[in-house]
């Protein structure tokens, strides 16, 4: 709005200075019109007392005719000369609905055609003008300010619970597009890849260990339930303390690098990893699997948490004119300015782009452009359009009146020497 305006405002300024122009040369048309008349009546009045002076008033009498004429003329095309209703007068305010449509078939048949666009598009370098306007960094920060000031509207009339659920859905859908089973093998075959299945192992001997010391008591006790009445229940303390011992020693033996089991589970991770990728019976568990995880609140409730947060860091970023998003779009911006201006290859693409663009823009509804030039031509009151064309071609029509009274008075002047050498 601001640039518009702008605009509006250097559209103004240029119009007041054509309309100054224009009272000027009026004002210089007409003031030669009243100099050949005073020359006029001045010769005429002394032409018995100085005979050479019927030269200089033959001059000004045929110049006050051209003036007239072409005051006439000029006038005509306009309004009424002196108001009055003459015919063939006013003729532009009488035809506004036929210049119009020449106007509007002119412009669309002879600036529109893909020839003439096509032609001045090649000699455009719309990707150097691109690359030259962002190495300012005056017009990096206002890019970066506006912006700024767009997304937070935008946000708005997207609307929260719209965008949230936006969001849900391109994030649900993006996890749905990926297969799970394949995917987990991947992830498990880095794991093991950086030897991290080591420290898994040993993390469920420690829980295995942790577990056997913390519930010793129940187990005696379950022992017990589980046993014959005859036995006494200090037999089945010491049995299943000694099942627990021997179950930590065991466990605990296992802790060593070369200990076989650790050997067994790698040789069971590989399989797996294979199967994951490969065993079809695991790719439909791991699509069943993820199609009821996805279908469940949780992940409702969890992707809606998610986008809220999102949209509230980067509303309060926004709002930070220093702030973090503000320099990376900083950044990235000016890194997109010296990106095209470096790389050949972008510049001719956004360059053919633009020819797209516009040839498939343009060209094809060019008649609807002429059409909206003939509409408002026609729109305008007969006064608004004598003023705007008045103000593009009515400097130019006043030399005609200026030309007329020279061009008149020599002529004029010439058919009278013509008459005295002849008489």
């Amino acid at each position: 709005m601001a640039q518009l305006s702008a605009m509006d405002t250097a559209w103004q300024q240029t119009a007041g200075d054509r309309l100054a122009s224009l009272r000027r040369m009026r004002l210089l048309a007409t003031g030669l019109l009243v100099l050949m008349l005073a020359v006029f009546i001045v010769c005429w009045a002394l032409e018995a007392k100085i005979p050479w002076l019927a030269y200089p008033r033959a001059f000004a009498e045929a110049g006050m005719v051209g003036a007239c004429a072409d005051w006439f003329a000029v006038v005509a095309l306009f309004r009424h000369p002196l108001g009055l209703p003459i015919p063939h007068t006013a003729i532009l305010p009488n035809n506004k609905r036929r210049i119009g449509d020449t106007l509007g078939a002119f412009f669309a048949g002879n600036f529109l055609n893909s020839t003439e666009i096509a032609a001045r598009l090649d000699r455009v370098d719309v990707s150097g003008w691109i690359s030259h306007w962002l190495r300012e960094p005056e017009n990096v920060q206002l890019l970066v300010k506006w912006s700024r000031g767009l997304l937070p509207p935008a946000l708005e009339l997207l609307g929260s619970t719209r965008l949230r659920g936006a969001s849900g859905d391109l994030i649900r859908r993006g996890i749905d597009s990926i297969a799970a089973a394949p995917l987990a093998g991947r992830v498990l075959a880095v794991l093991v890849a950086q030897g991290q299945h080591d420290g898994i192992f040993d993390l469920g001997i420690e829980t295995a260990i942790e577990f056997l010391g913390n519930n010793r008591k129940t187990i005696r006790q379950k022992t017990a339930e589980k046993s014959s009445g005859w036995i006494p229940g200090w037999v089945d303390a010491k049995l299943a303390d000694a099942f627990i011992d021997g179950l930590l020693e065991t466990l605990a033996a296992a802790r060593a690098p070369d200990h076989p089991w650790r050997n067994e589970y790698r040789t069971f991770l590989d399989r797996l990893i294979v199967r994951l990728a490969d065993d079809p019976e695991f790719y439909d568990k791991g699509e069943r699997i993820k199609s009821d995880v996805l279908d469940g609140n949780m992940v409702d409730d969890y992707l809606a948490w998610l986008t809220a947060e999102i949209e509230t860091n980067f509303k309060g970023a926004l709002e930070l004119e220093n702030g973090v998003l503000a320099a990376t779009l900083e950044r990235s911006v000016a890194a997109i300015g010296a990106w095209i201006d470096h790389d050949q290859t972008a510049r001719d693409t956004i360059n053919r782009w633009v020819r797209q663009l516009v040839l498939s823009t343009v060209v094809p509804h060019r008649d609807e452009i002429g059409t909206y030039v003939s509409d408002v031509v026609v729109r305008w009151d007969s006064e608004t359009l004598v003023r705007r064309l008045e103000l593009q071609v009515g400097k130019d029509l006043q030399f005609i009146r200026i030309n007329g009274t020279v061009v008149g008075g020599l002529v004029g002047l010439l058919l009278f020497v013509v008459t005295k050498l002849l008489g």
